[in-house]
């Protein structure tokens, strides 16, 4: 099995760039699923149920959100609709589900976690026990991804060495820069402590240069504007022996894109 995990998506940049990619890597990569984080999709915060629609229309097989999923109030309702759409798995009473299993050609499935990190972010349910439980409802799968949605790289360091030989691949999301320590622990997990952003690199992170430089000068808000330049497609592609369900290998990809 061959999955592409793209982190996350930002803005329209980011959205343009995976609705004009993800058919092409599909194909030239011989791609079983693709998987993408869309909590900034939505002019950078969030992401509303007709853009979901779109990206999963595009050949874009599960998604996975992040903190800022709830920003628009109309997605809890179509978290319930459409499960291919997977929020973070600790967050308490909350609509949707944590973890999908799609199937796929030959009778194989893999199973998609999304949990969210606690240090420096919101006092939510343990990911360490969120994923063991989402684990259990997923039952018997080929093979397991689990997006790690955290701020702190040693929280997604911790939860990957922790869980190794029962995921296929723990890939980190949510601070929009990729590390190069793309890597297969001893027991068979891929893991990579950030995938980055698919967007406009020309920024901080993903968001208008002058706008942020002045936030930090100022110490006060100001309004979040998405960049436009240099926009690329970054992620990972991860294979996997479907026999036992451990990777055999990760590659970091970086994809520019120009429309």
């Amino acid at each position: 099995m061959r999955i592409l995990f793209v982190g996350d998506v930002v803005g329209r940049p980011g959205r343009d760039a995976v609705l004009g990619l993800v058919p092409r890597l599909r194909d030239e990569r011989r791609l079983d699923a693709i998987v993408v984080n869309c909590e900034n999709v939505a002019s950078g915060r969030g992401v509303t149920p007709d853009i979901a629609d779109r990206l999963l229309r595009s050949g874009v097989d599960v998604l996975t959100g992040g903190n800022h999923i709830w920003r628009f109030k109309e997605i809890e309702s179509y978290l319930e609709e459409e499960p291919r759409l997977v929020r973070p798995a600790n967050y308490p009473n909350a609509p949707g589900h944590g973890s999908y299993t799609l199937a796929l050609t030959g009778g194989r499935t893999l199973g998609v976690i999304q949990i969210e990190g606690r240090v420096f972010m919101r006092s939510l349910g343990c990911p360490f026990v969120a994923i063991t439980q989402e684990l259990s409802r997923l039952g018997p799968v080929t093979a397991t991804l689990v997006d790690l949605h955290c701020e702190a790289s040693s929280e997604k360091q911790a939860l990957a060495w922790h869980f190794d030989g029962r995921l296929s691949a723990a890939i980190g999301t949510h601070t929009h820069v990729p590390t190069a320590d793309e890597r297969i622990l001893p027991r068979g997990t891929a893991f990579l402590t950030d995938a980055g952003m698919t967007g406009p690199y020309a920024s901080v992170i993903g968001m208008d240069v002058e706008s942020s430089v002045r936030r930090f000068l100022t110490q006060r808000q100001t309004h979040h504007k998405v960049a436009e330049g240099d926009v690329r497609l970054c992620g990972a592609i991860i294979d996997i022996d479907d026999a036992n369900g451990h990777a055999t290998a990760i590659e970091r990809i970086c994809v520019p894109w120009k429309d």
